[in-house]
């Protein structure tokens, strides 16, 4: 019977499965230390801080949780990390824990990389000041407390990641030198800019065209002098800089351009060891639609490969030190499927060479350092696993088997999971899970994804997820496919998909389609009903963006076009002009004319999919 299933708890939604993992890697000394968090298991959230010696095998806890992040020095001799708002150093090689007095409230705190100093944030909700705090004591290195009426009565910030960086992925704000002797930090008020802070007093503001490329989205100082991406604001034009780190002068070191946007790569840009720049971009001709990798204008990369995310180098055997292999998350023919390579640098007359690394998935994120690779919590040494760190999350309570498929002439990537133990020939109603939305991939292959899909699938639907045009992990174009009509699009994919997949489902019963999703998942949820209501019979949205213009410029312009002269595309992908249904529930937003709830459990919120109103507290 429809919705007679036991639930599990919230626990794959909140993160539960996941806690008691080990998390938020450091490899240093070469490989010889792995630094991370765990917690003591899948009902604490609290991490602690713990080493694992390689030659050993031993595992140590340093510093007792909450602990929510950490920053290392070079090495990973010392670390440094924040509890209440206190600042902490902690030796990870004598395992001493040592209280530093700050300037608090402390944030992002980060050891300088020879763990002599420690910089940090302080006042982040307020008028952020970057400071120091080593032998010689606390100091202010850089703050305008109280200088506000400056900038037209806007927060001075300094170190700050600011509100616009999360949109590009962007999440600090500062950054040591390699040398430990400036630091290089964002200062954001009207606008972001970037200045070189000396450690013995004196700054120099970094040069650009702030005016046309107002958004600061990548930032790199591991080697050589600081690597930036900036964009213009409709984000269809963008500059790799490289930046003198002695006078701020930049110097143009790649263009990235798109009639839609440009989506710069994670990883990048980044400096090789034989100097040569790295930078991420996309090709759409001679064959290629693809994420590449090119290294001083060299293309690494072969078409068809799908680059996600580059976590860093190791060594390749039997070669040059200054030209290891690149260590990159991607796709190769299959986008549900995200491994991990290694990718040549060294440029030889075969062209880009691209290896598969056998068994390792990117979907938990690899780190690599030294000579090692952590994927997860095993530890590798090339083709050995060196170490196991030691895990008490609980195990996943199903174990689901998806059907993973491509369909329509847009080879749509899309998968179907049925009842554990469904028997064909009986006719399911079908739930379409959108999670997040534009931006994020539902089909894969990570079993941790699929878990509540499992619990909704036991509750007696068919559930079938599709990435549409507009998802990313296929090809460029497919994901800007859907510039100024992304919800036309991307609902007309969705629609066709169903339809295609009943030839092969036969199952699937099209006339009771459920779509739930958050975010702009909720926003694409609700208008599907909205928009295409015979397509479409009932939507769950939580926390759904009603109106575009609510969201960060970079991310509603990304996807619809400038704000001033697209008033008419805002206003087609607003919930707040797309009409009403007592079919669609709202949850934790509200919108006249369709039922809402501040909160709700999933299973009330599958008591609505299934047309139990009455089970949804509604107002």
């Amino acid at each position: 019977m429809l919705g007679d299933v036991e639930y599990p708890g919230l626990a794959e939604r909140t993160g539960g499965f996941k806690h008691g993992a080990p998390h938020t890697v450091t490899i240093g000394a070469g490989g010889a230390r792995v630094v991370f968090l765990r917690s003591a298991g899948p009902d604490d959230p609290e991490s602690a801080l713990w080493v694992l010696d390689r030659d050993t095998g031993a595992e140590r806890q340093v510093a007792d949780g909450p602990i929510t992040s950490y920053a290392t020095d070079r090495e990973a001799g010392v670390a440094a990390f924040t509890r209440d708002g206190e600042l902490f150093r902690a030796d990870l090689v004598a395992g001493t824990l040592t209280a530093v007095p700050a300037s608090g409230p402390v944030h992002d705190p980060r050891p300088s990389p020879s763990g002599r100093d420690i910089g940090y944030v302080s006042d982040p909700a307020g008028s952020a000041s970057l400071r120091v705090a080593g032998p010689d004591g606390d100091r202010l290195l850089a703050g305008e407390p109280g200088a506000a009426w400056r900038e037209h009565g806007g927060t001075i910030s300094w170190g700050m990641a600011g509100e616009q960086a999360g949109a590009f992925g962007r999440t600090r704000g500062w950054w040591w030198s390699p040398e430990g002797g400036q630091i290089l930090a964002v200062r954001t008020a009207k606008a972001a800019s970037l200045h070189l802070l000396d450690i013995d007093d004196g700054w120099v503001d970094v040069h650009w065209d702030r005016e046309t490329y107002p958004y600061l989205a990548q930032v790199c100082w591991e080697s050589g002098g600081p690597l930036i991406t900036v964009l213009r604001r409709m984000q269809q034009h963008g500059l790799v800089l490289s930046v003198d780190p002695r006078t701020g002068e930049t110097q143009v070191h790649a263009e990235l351009a798109d009639a839609r946007w440009v989506e710069p790569v994670p990883g990048t840009p980044r400096h090789l060891p034989d100097g040569r720049v790295l930078v991420g971009g996309e090709l759409a001709h001679d064959g290629f639609d693809a994420r590449c990798l090119f290294a001083d204008g060299s293309l690494l990369t072969p078409p068809g490969f799908y680059v996600n995310r580059v976590a860093g180098t190791l060594p390749r055997e039997a070669g040059p030190a200054g030209a290891p292999d690149l260590v990159v998350e991607g796709s190769l023919g299959d986008p549900a499927l995200r491994e991990v390579f290694r990718v040549r640098t060294a440029l030889i007359g075969s062209g880009p060479e691209v290896t598969r690394i056998a068994g390792l998935t990117g979907r938990s994120g690899v780190v690599v350092g030294g000579d090692l690779l952590v994927a997860g919590d095993q530890v590798w040494r090339g083709t050995e696993l060196v170490a196991t760190l030691r895990s008490f999350a609980a195990e996943l309570p199903y174990r689901p088997e998806p059907v993973l498929e491509r369909v329509t002439d847009r080879r749509l990537p899309a998968a179907v999971l049925y009842p554990s133990g469904f028997v064909a020939g009986s006719r399911l109603p079908v739930l379409l899970t959108l999670g997040a939305g534009p931006g994020h991939q539902q089909v894969g292959t990570d079993a941790a994804a699929w878990q509540e899909r499992q619990w909704f699938a036991d509750a007696g639907f068919a559930v079938v997820s599709v990435d549409p045009r507009g998802t990313p992990g296929v090809a460029p174009s497919f994901e800007k496919a859907v510039h100024r009509r992304l919800g036309d699009v991307m609902l007309a994919d969705l629609a066709d998909a169903l339809q295609t997949l009943l030839g092969k489902h036969p199952d699937l019963d099209l006339t009771r389609v459920a779509v739930r999703g958050h975010g702009l998942g909720g926003w694409l949820a609700a208008l599907a009903v909205l928009r295409r209501p015979e397509d479409f019979h009932r939507a769950a949205a939580r926390n759904p963006v009603l109106d575009w213009a609510d969201l960060p410029a970079p991310i509603a312009e990304r996807y619809l076009g400038d704000r001033t002269d697209a008033a008419d595309v805002y206003a087609h992908h607003s919930l707040l002009t797309a009409g009403t249904s007592s079919s669609v529930l709202l949850i934790g937003a509200d919108l006249p004319g369709c039922p809402s709830a501040p909160s709700a459990t999933l299973p009330e919120e599958l008591a609505f999919l299934c047309g139990h109103h009455a089970e949804v507290t509604q107002t």
